[in-house]
């Protein structure tokens, strides 16, 4: 009969254990923080992915997001992203006969995006029943700063305020982020992301090139340099023509030759694709803002292991 008390005392205590163990984490955390990192490549005059074989050319980024849960399947995030893009002619395909141009930029800029994250299984579910993978797509609109630059004698150039195609355009654009995503639950209050985004812009100016040859204006480049660059904006002309074909052997424009041939020449890819782009595919954490989270932190837990620890 002990025993038999004694076995149902036990059982009861494992129980109540398990359970105390199950309702800790039986909360919902509707809001959450991520990191992200990884690469970044630009799509526009200056690189091709679609029509030529022109490999990967990948810059980078880093992503910070703050999530809200709205609905069973529903997220909103906030999110900022620091991006770098280029691209250069020297390694262009052939077919695309971009190479003797010359050309090439690099952009250092920053995103804010408001984003609406749809996911595959329910979102609004207590910590602990989280499904451990859940995929999603997402879509949403931001803005980005936009400040090509080039190098010339050395120095990297602004090239949105010398307006070398005579054709302003903004230093902020608009983006709409859109892709898919996965997320593989680590335990209780962190996910594991992994993370497709393609941002379509409004603008065929992130790489400061638009028009297919400096034809329409290319009176109004010579103007600014002048014969032998004494002209009020000689940079205008030596970041507009990079093509060494009208060069000289002095490492300046050949006014002459330029004016002969009256301006064709070649800036733009005369690509379908009018507005440029940037493709980025991070990999971050997610961390859930719940009510324990400190309990649950490594290095408290850490702590709590070295406090009782006598030998």
């Amino acid at each position: 009969m002990k025993r038999l008390i004694l076995s149902m005392f036990f059982l009861m205590i494992t129980h109540l254990l398990a359970s105390q163990s199950f309702y800790r984490y039986r909360f919902e955390a509707p809001w959450s923080l991520s990191a992200s990192i990884g690469p970044t490549q630009y799509f526009g005059e200056l690189y091709s992915l679609w029509k030529y074989d022109e490999g990967i050319q990948p810059d980078w980024n880093v992503n910070f997001a703050v999530r809200r849960v709205l609905g069973t399947y529903i997220k909103a995030r906030v999110e900022g992203t620091y991006y770098q893009i280029s691209g250069q002619d020297p390694p262009a395909d052939p077919r695309s006969n971009r190479e003797p141009r010359n050309l090439h930029f690099m952009a250092r800029n920053w995103e804010v995006s408001a984003i609406g994250e749809f996911y595959l299984k329910p979102v609004r579910q207590y910590n602990i029943t989280r499904h451990f993978l859940n995929f999603y797509g997402f879509a949403g609109v931001g803005v980005s700063s936009n400040e090509p630059k080039a190098e010339l004698r050395g120095e990297w150039v602004a090239l949105r305020p010398l307006q070398l195609e005579n054709n302003p355009y903004e230093k902020y654009i608009i983006v709409f982020p859109t892709g898919i995503g996965m997320k593989y639950k680590a335990n209780v209050w962190m996910d594991f992301i992994l993370e497709l985004n393609y941002r379509w812009t409004l603008t065929d100016y992130m790489d400061d090139i638009s028009a297919y040859n400096v034809s329409e204006f290319y009176q109004d480049l010579v103007k600014d340099y002048g014969t032998n660059g004494e002209g009020p904006n000689p940079d205008r002309l030596r970041l507009a023509i990079r093509n060494l074909d009208f060069y000289r052997e002095n490492g300046e424009p050949d006014v002459d030759k330029i004016l002969r041939n009256g301006g064709r020449v070649r800036r733009g890819s005369g690509l379908d694709e009018r507005f440029d782009g940037y493709l980025t595919l991070n990999i971050g954490v997610e961390l859930y803002l719940s009510q324990d989270i400190w309990d649950n932190w490594i290095l408290r837990n850490r702590l709590k292991e070295k406090r009782y620890r006598f030998w």
